[in-house]
């Protein structure tokens, strides 16, 4: 598992924290804590702080990390 921002821009910020995890799963029917589960191998991101719970289901699966981190970052120049 690995950290990212989800807007780059505040990667320089020494008081944000990223706030992307983004993760491979290797196996098939992936069974999680809410009884949801991930039929897919490859690669997720969720909405996480360092040391927190996610804050929403998994996103995937993806093909590669950068286009995990890509699909996180979607949108941030429109803000």
């Amino acid at each position: 598992m690995s950290q990212a921002y989800s807007n780059p821009k505040r990667e320089d910020d020494p008081y944000s924290l990223p706030n992307v995890e983004v993760f491979y799963v290797e196996a098939e029917d992936i069974r999680m804590d809410d009884g949801d589960s991930i039929t897919e191998p490859g690669w997720y991101w969720w909405p996480c702080l360092p040391g927190c719970l996610p804050d929403g289901d998994p996103i995937g699966p993806f093909s590669s990390e950068a286009e995990v981190i890509a699909d996180a970052q979607d949108g941030v120049d429109d803000e």
